[in-house]
């Protein structure tokens, strides 16, 4: 090769890495711009901010947050109006009180707690740096078991049962006066944790037994070094009551401004059901605090309030006049009567299993086919005190299906797929896919219509209500997300099959079959 030629070669070579690094700086310049968009709130990322997050060394564990077309901002400013639907599904724990000085932890090392307070729902969200937990001194069963292990076990054994010091946060030099004292005292619980109607609020108890204590006497088996999420459940095995615990810890993955989904810890004694396959999705990891094999600390902790305490719940039993809306409309212009939140959350969970989010119901009927999604009621074994039978909420189900079949069949304007929905057998994700690809959904009350919480817009939703169960769970959640949604009430729990069909034959029609 000619020194010309070698020349030449070296300008070629470094042209190309120029280009290589100019490529490089852009696309991470647009990813970081890409992010701040989706979420511009200040925010103290510093280690004074939170002292309890340092670096993660290793392969990084935790799974990313999805880009989601309806995720709005969380604010963390008092700018939230008190009753309003932010407020009301959880946009709205901005009064905020530290503990334990995040900056005067930063200086020490030493722990760090604050808790979030929503004035509109009268909870907490609670965070903390440098927790201890000794599984020891938490009175439950073991938890994670297969259902079929422990059967006939009572509630009270699964319930936790919280001894003082079952949690422990440190203090140094200054601090020492607090040593041996309890974090928080009645008061403090009375303002920020109230009991409610809640019959066992086992967060506050959680939080009631955190115990300070001195730098020599906290030693740790085991160092979590992501952010994690501490669950008390109470009701698991319901499906209602379960989506309300996801959303009350992604508003808290959200309040707190984790950047990316936490990893989850249970504290408590429940066994193993179907529904574990949904918090596994839609967080990093799951363990139980039972299964630790000695004291476990946690360089940042996250206290999830009770599903209880979400809108979720609380529509049932107050007025909660929300209307579901677009993210972008709200982007634009913030409406207090309006709210894209349960749709955010829907995609979450559509995103965790791998579906897209950006489908709509015009992609559905795209090959010319409707798919009619007839969510059923059946006998499975629910929890260990549970006799496998489910109430019947509509006595000719069988019935009603047969009927639905053939006019499903012989339907000529256009093609419709009856889905039959035996979710109790089921897993997980082919209950949220057979969600997402219904135009309608059409059931008798009973938790297994919580999941239209992953329908997407335009889904219509016709529900069969039984004289004996008028609740609005489901009427809610719908309106909540801005879906068309119809009801049939019946006079006892017998449904006409003509009736039915009439309904839908006009349901069709609205969608252009």
């Amino acid at each position: 090769m000619s020194k010309k030629q070698w020349t030449l070669l070296k300008i070629l070579l470094a042209l190309f890495a120029l280009n290589s690094i100019s490529l490089y700086f852009y696309f991470a310049s647009s990813h970081h711009n890409h992010h701040r968009h989706l979420d511009d709130r200040p925010r103290d990322t510093t280690a004074e901010g939170f002292p309890g997050q340092i670096p993660h060394r290793g392969p990084h564990l935790s799974k990313p947050w999805p880009i989601i077309p309806s995720y709005l901002p969380w604010s963390l400013t008092s700018n939230v109006a008190p009753k309003s639907c932010e407020a009301y599904f959880g946009n709205g724990f901005t009064k905020v009180t530290d503990v334990l000085s995040p900056k005067a932890a930063a200086r020490s090392g030493s722990s760090w707690f604050r808790c979030h307070y929503s004035e509109t729902l009268r909870s907490s969200v609670c965070e903390g740096g440098k927790i201890r937990i000794d599984p020891e001194k938490i009175k439950m069963s073991r938890g994670g078991e297969k259902l079929e292990d422990v059967i006939g076990r009572s509630e009270e054994e699964e319930l936790p049962e919280f001894e003082d010091g079952a949690f422990e946060v440190e203090v140094q030099g200054g601090g020492s006066r607090l040593k041996g004292k309890k974090l928080v005292g009645d008061e403090f619980l009375n303002q920020f944790l109230p009991v409610g109607n809640v019959l066992k609020h086992t967060m506050r108890e959680l939080l009631k037994s955190i115990v300070v204590v001195g730098e020599t006497d906290f030693t740790c088996q085991e160092w979590v070094e992501e952010p994690t999420l501490l669950i008390t459940r109470f009701e698991y095995a319901n499906v209602f009551h379960t989506v309300t615990d996801w959303y009350s810890a992604y508003v808290s993955s959200r309040v707190t401004g984790l950047p990316n989904r936490p990893h989850l810890v249970f504290v408590d004694g429940h066994c193993e059901t179907q529904l574990e396959e949904t918090w596994r999705a839609l967080f990093s990891s799951l363990r139980y605090a039972k299964n630790f094999s000695g004291p476990v600390c946690f360089r940042h902790a996250i206290l999830s309030p009770l599903g209880y305490e979400t809108a979720l719940f609380k529509g049932l039993s107050k007025d909660i006049d929300c209307q579901g809306a677009l993210a972008h409309e709200l982007w634009q212009s913030s409406d207090d009567k309006k709210t894209a939140r349960l749709s955010e959350f829907g995609e979450m969970i559509r995103d965790a299993f791998g579906f897209p989010v950006n489908r709509h119901h015009s992609d559905k009927a795209v090959s010319g086919h409707y798919n009619v999604l007839f969510v059923r009621r059946e006998d499975y074994l629910a929890h260990p005190r549970h006799r496998g039978k489910v109430e019947s909420r509509l006595s000719n189900e069988q019935e009603v299906f047969d009927a639905l079949q053939r006019w499903a069949s012989n339907r000529q304007e256009c093609k419709v797929n009856l889905i039959n929905g035996l979710f109790a057998h089921m897993s997980m994700k082919e209950q949220v896919r057979a969600i997402q690809d219904a135009s309608v959904i059409i059931g008798a009350h009973g938790a297994g219509l919580t999941h239209i919480v992953s329908a997407t817009p335009n889904t219509v939703i016709l529900e069969i209500i039984s004289s004996f169960f008028r609740r609005p769970h489901f009427q809610l959640i719908a309106q909540w997300k801005g879906l068309k949604y119809q009801a049939i009430n019946l006079d006892g729990s017998y449904a006409n099959s003509e009736v039915v069909i009439d309904r839908l034959n006009k349901i069709m029609r609205s969608l252009g079959c």
